[in-house]
């Protein structure tokens, strides 16, 4: 039990340990092998939450198919996209975010055009940053809020001609490496240079507020933002493809959109025609166009219906991991069976239900990280365990049938049935049969252990073959003897000639046994058996920690004594007159019996009425001279 104890102990801190391991490197945004995992387990959550209707602030135009064609060409021209940023202008849009990369010169005529569009418009444009392959050699900032934040090799941004008449914001987007957008980066800086996000420039023109920047947060005038590492905000998608409303350029430039349609809202100018390459798998939808991811993530801002990731919930996160392995271990070592494992299982999915119930309230804690921290421990410590309980039960199970060795077969199956078996003594009939070999005690003097042990070893087996084989027991070897009960469980009417069978048996067979042996014929070793029947009493000896079966009283100390008898008139058996009257019948072929001679037993008033078995064939060895003979009397037929 000490050495289980330990085992779990061992077990549960090293849980918690692997767990707070995998929490640290969660807290610092380092454990790429589970962001995997996650990504997966995000879209199943997103999935399960289902699409929801995004608030009502953002609209996209959209230069789609219809547009190209009417255009005939893309990118459409730059004068084009002047007149559309005035067609919107003029039904009183909040802002006007152009999501398209302005790099390279055009028309000059055209490039005044859409810049005058521009400034004419509470409007943002779009630049782009570069990340080498490489961590940057830009110096870190001593300002936690800009902690962590992405560094770009360079910005790409709009010509001065527009970057002038408008804001610039950057596109870039934080993608999973299936290419799915996971989180909006809202700050960017190069090693000398600081820009902000496209979509936060578009809200924070929306709101008419700077953004203020805190470790995990950006505030826009009354509205709170909860950032993740390095000012990320996780996306939280609506939907597929035109979940955010949507209307064709075309529409615009043929003056079909409204003023209901755009008036205070956040209109965002981008590509969705076919070929453009702007697009990305999401959840709902597997080539979301780029300028609706952007709008996506506007809308969370506005919305403030975004998922809450920040370095609150990884701490969370964190307690999780720790926790939860412990319990699950705990759990496991509490009930090291089927029970553990379901309970552990369902304390496990209990947590997994609760936090995706939590996610579609808007609150993202990891489901990757408890499974990476719980599983590894969990499979360890149940494959430990096994492993011990199947050495431990291969040390029973030797142990067990070693100990079974010290009980009869019959008794180790009665004792199965009924632990209680003999708790109380209980007197019954019996019929009892000791055997001994004579002259043992001089020839184990000369001989050594491992030959006594080895000739003892084919003795008793040979009387435990006999014995068995007539549904005897053997209560107790005693050195060079045994004593065998019949009527134990429970006595029979066929107790008696049982009994004198398996003793004429026994004297015939365990004669031949010696004759075979050099050592035993040498030595003249012999053979003695008594058998006896009358009342026992069976119990249990010893004390609580140890016991023993066996029986005890008179009948017991006369099958004993019919064994010095039997010496004394050079028999193999002496058996008493009342099994002789019990199982007369039973009397084999193979000996001669002679008697009734009246004897004494040492111990007991009177004398009892004996009869003696000699074997027909056998090596002769003289009477005890000290014992007076008697004729062979004629038996009754």
């Amino acid at each position: 039990m000490k050495g289980r104890r330990l085992h779990i102990i061992v077990a549960v801190l090293l849980a918690g340990l692997w767990g707070s391991f995998l929490g640290l490197l969660q807290t610092r945004g380092d454990v790429w092998f589970l962001e995997r995992v996650e990504t997966v387990l995000v879209d199943l959550r997103t999935l399960i939450r289902g699409e929801r209707q995004p608030p009502a602030a953002v609209l996209i135009v959209a230069i789609d198919d219809e547009t190209v064609m009417q255009e005939g060409r893309f990118p459409v021209s730059r004068s084009t996209l002047a007149r559309l940023v005035d067609e919107i202008s003029a039904l009183g849009p909040a802002v006007i975010g152009l999501d398209i990369l302005l790099l390279d010169a055009g028309n000059d005529a055209d490039d005044r055009a859409l810049a005058a569009a521009l400034a004419r418009n509470n409007a943002v444009i779009a630049g782009a940053a570069v990340f080498g392959a490489g961590k940057s050699g830009a110096p870190s900032l001593a300002d936690p809020a800009f902690s962590d934040i992405p560094v770009a090799t360079t910005f790409v941004l709009p010509r001065e001609t527009f970057s002038q008449a408008a804001a610039t914001g950057i596109v870039n987007l934080a993608t999973d490496n299936g290419g799915t957008p996971r989180f909006a980066p809202l700050i960017f800086r190069t090693s000398d240079r600081i820009e902000i996000s496209f979509p936060l420039q578009a809200t924070s023109l929306a709101l008419g507020a700077a953004p203020a920047f805190t470790q995990g947060e950006v505030a826009l005038a009354d509205k709170r933002i909860v950032t993740d590492i390095g000012q990320r905000l996780p996306i939280s998608y609506y939907g597929p493809r035109g979940t955010i409303e949507t209307v064709s350029a075309a529409s615009a430039l043929s003056g079909k959109l409204t003023e209901a349609q755009v008036r205070g809202r956040i209109v965002i100018i981008g590509a969705t025609v076919i070929g453009s390459g702007d697009v990305f798998p999401t959840p709902f939808d597997p080539v979301l166009p780029g300028v609706e991811v952007v709008s996506t993530v506007i809308s969370n801002m506005v919305g403030a219906d975004g998922l809450v990731r920040d370095r609150q919930t990884r701490r969370v996160d964190t307690g999780i991991a720790v926790l939860l392995p412990i319990a699950v271990v705990a759990l496991l070592a509490w009930r090291a069976s089927l029970l553990g494992i379901i309970a552990g299982a369902a304390m496990l999915l209990g947590y997994l239900v609760a936090n995706a119930v939590l996610f579609s309230r808007g609150i993202w804690l990891s489901a990757a990280l408890p499974l990476a921290a719980v599983l590894p421990p969990a499979v360890l410590f149940g494959a430990t365990q096994m492993w011990v309980d199947r050495r431990n039960a291969k040390g029973l199970a030797r142990l067990n049938d070693s100990l079974q060795r010290l009980q009869s077969p019959v008794l180790r199956e009665w004792l199965a049935r009924d632990p209680d078996f003999l708790a109380s003594p209980v007197r019954q009939e019996a019929s009892i049969v000791f055997i001994d070999l004579s002259g043992f005690t001089g020839l184990s003097e000369t001989t050594s252990a491992a030959t006594m042990r080895a000739l003892l070893d084919d003795f008793y087996r040979l009387v435990e073959q006999e014995t068995s084989s007539r549904g005897g027991v053997i209560t107790s070897f005693m050195g060079d003897g045994a004593m065998i009960l019949f009527g134990l469980p429970e006595a029979t009417p066929q107790d008696p000639a049982n009994a004198l069978s398996c003793a004429t048996s026994l004297a015939s067979i365990s004669r031949g046994w010696l004759n075979e042996q050099p050592i035993t014929r040498e030595r003249r070793t012999g053979i003695k058996l008594g058998a006896h029947c009358g009342s026992i009493i069976a119990s249990r000896l010893g004390g609580g920690s140890q016991q023993t079966i066996t029986a005890t009283g008179d009948a017991v100390n006369v099958a004993s004594r019919l064994m010095d008898i039997a010496a004394q008139n050079g028999a193999e058996l002496a058996i008493s007159g009342d099994l002789y009257r019990a199982a007369v019948e039973s009397l084999p072929d193979g000996g001669k019996l002679e008697g009734p001679i009246e004897s004494t037993v040492r111990g007991r008033t009177g004398t009892i009425a004996v009869w003696l078995w000699r074997l027909a064939r056998r090596v002769n060895h003289p009477p005890d001279p000290a014992i007076p003979q008697v004729p062979s009397p004629v038996l009754p037929p």
